[in-house]
């Protein structure tokens, strides 16, 4: 059996049950061999897998897996954590939010790696959105706990900025595989999943026996009905998204040059990253049903949505689109707005895409992933400590990782219903006051859980009153912010007075707060009647009882 190179230098702890055939050397610490007893029958030693036992098996390697996984190895458990590829390999969603720079990086240890890795920095985001044809900036000023040197974010090439949280993953202990695809779980007598089966480089067959499986996997994800849990599209962002790479592209002045920009048009939108000072990701979303218009001649299909937003097509007025390697290919991408029943049972946590994922206009979709990482470490860690049931635990897990996607789902479902000047189906659809009964189930599945506590996402007309309103927030508070002038983040008080940029943002100041201060933060209890983080961050804690004089 050839394996591969196994990152990092040390394999913790690693228990074989019962082993049918040779363990490899690369399964190893350096230095050590194991002498194991070898099953004389030649027909069995070839066809009966590999068994293990670990703490937690982690099944992925992006974001959401490689935090769940450091912060679990930190915290003393065997962890394995298996990746289908090898890394490097490309994927999307390049634009980072502080709270993932500051406060998870900072948390992995890793971003003094980050920031050495020549990443465009990020100021914000530029819009061409609603009816003023001037972009408007927002800036991550808008917090005024970070409007000095923490406000900024990166443009990433995700094949290096994945690869350094996989690496960063296994030299904290945890054992890393790569090209290794899990094909199912292991069930107890109960159902409940005690571990995975899954195939190597070489093809052959291995188990892991663990406490607890964690599915961060992607959206791809085959794991999440072990978990007891359904996929629920969302009825309001049902969209597609067709992109590409493009060299010589313009920039915005500095220091706005690494913007992202968002620029609405008649059929949708398009985004406009700039991942260093050539390279430019350029994609164009359009409503589900106009589906048909990116089959085909794809390169055709994206001229023309560009051709249809002045901003962009100016932009890109002196660009190439990049042809050959791994940019060189246009990509499409569907349906990608869903939430899941559950986030975790039976034995699984599910983490990231596999458990949800929503519209990328704010760049949210690593946020989600690295957050609900530290979500579902902080719970393994404590059931496993045996300092909390796995219901208190993981209710924590489930009420905080909904309650953030269900504060993004009301900010972007306002964003969008910001008055448009294009009178097209495409907006026309997406108009808060268009929701119906249909569209508010929908929501409640994807958001309420059983877990949230949200009470008021069970009245239809209650929430179409308050996304009414925080649209009415932010499209006065967009209008009052100004232009791209370079004092525009003086003016961002305006947005942060909004109360739904107020809500998105709680959250992510909570995680940068942390990576800022440390144990020095303490933090009251998000939910109501819910834990706080532990001093380190690691674990979760009741909070404290303040005495009454």
């Amino acid at each position: 059996m050839d394996c591969g190179p196994v990152a990092g230098s040390t394999i913790l702890s690693i228990r074989l049950r019962r082993v049918r055939i040779a363990t490899p050397d690369c399964l190893l610490s350096p230095g050590a061999r194991m002498s194991l007893p070898v099953d004389p029958t030649p027909e069995r030693r070839v066809s009966a897998p590999v068994r293990e036992r670990a703490d937690v098996v982690v099944v992925g390697g992006g974001p959401g897996g490689s935090t769940v996984a450091t912060l679990l190895a930190k915290s003393g458990h065997t962890v394995v954590q298996l990746e289908k590829e090898r890394f490097p390999r490309y994927q999307i969603g390049e634009s980072l939010l502080p709270s993932t720079v500051h406060g998870v990086c900072r948390l992995l240890g890793v971003e003094e790696e980050i920031a050495n890795a020549g990443f465009m920095h990020k100021r914000g985001g530029s819009f061409r959105w609603g009816t003023n044809p001037v972009p408007w900036n927002f800036l991550f000023a808008v917090t005024p706990e970070f409007a000095g040197p923490q406000s900024f974010a990166y443009q990433v090439e995700r094949m290096k900025f994945d690869d350094i949280l996989l690496r960063n993953s296994a030299r904290s202990g945890t054992d890393v595989r790569e090209e290794c695809d899990v094909t199912d779980v292991l069930t107890d007598d109960t159902g409940r999943v005690v571990g995975v089966r899954y195939s190597g480089r070489d093809g052959a067959v291995h188990e892991i026996e663990a406490r607890y499986v964690v599915d961060a996997s992607g959206n791809k994800t085959r794991l999440t009905r072990h978990a007891g849990a359904q996929r629920v599209y969302s009825e309001f962002f049902q969209n597609v998204a067709l992109f590409g790479y493009f060299t010589g592209g313009e920039r915005f002045p500095a220091p706005d040059s690494g913007n992202i920009l968002c620029a609405a048009f008649d059929e949708g939108w398009i985004w406009y990253i700039p991942l260093s000072d050539e390279l430019t990701s350029v994609g164009a979303v359009i409503a589900k049903e106009h589906a048909a218009k990116v089959q085909g001649d794809r390169e055709a299909a994206l001229m023309r949505f560009v051709d249809r937003c002045d901003i962009v097509r100016d932009m890109l007025s002196d660009a190439e689109r990049v042809t050959d390697g791994v940019y060189g290919e246009l990509r499409t991408r569907k349906d990608y707005s869903y939430a899941n029943t559950r986030f975790w049972g039976n034995g699984m946590v599910l983490v990231g895409d596999a458990a949800c994922f929503i519209d990328p206009v704010f760049s949210t979709g690593v946020h989600l992933s690295t957050y609900s990482g530290v979500l579902a470490a902080r719970s393994i860690n404590s059931v496993l400590a045996g300092e909390l049931t796995e219901e208190r635990a993981f209710g924590e897990f489930e009420g905080r990782y909904r309650r953030e996607y269900a504060v993004f789902y009301e900010f972007l479902s306002a964003f969008y219903d910001m008055e448009q000047s294009e009178d097209s189906y495409f907006w026309r659809a997406r108009k808060v006051t268009g929701f119906d009964r249909t569209d508010m189930t929908a929501f409640v599945s994807l958001v309420a859980g059983a877990y949230s506590g949200e009470d008021a996402l069970t009245d239809a007309d209650a929430v179409v009153i308050r996304f009414r309103e925080s649209t009415a927030e932010l499209t006065e508070a967009a209008a009052r912010t100004g232009g791209m002038d370079t004092d525009s983040g003086q003016r961002m008080n305006h947005l942060f007075k909004a109360p739904v940029v107020r809500d998105v943002m709680e959250e992510m100041n909570a995680l940068q707060a942390r990576g800022a201060m440390g144990s020095r933060t303490v933090e009251a209890p998000l939910l109501d009647g819910g834990l706080v983080p532990s001093a380190d961050g690691l674990s979760w804690a009741e909070p404290a009882v303040r005495a009454v004089s």
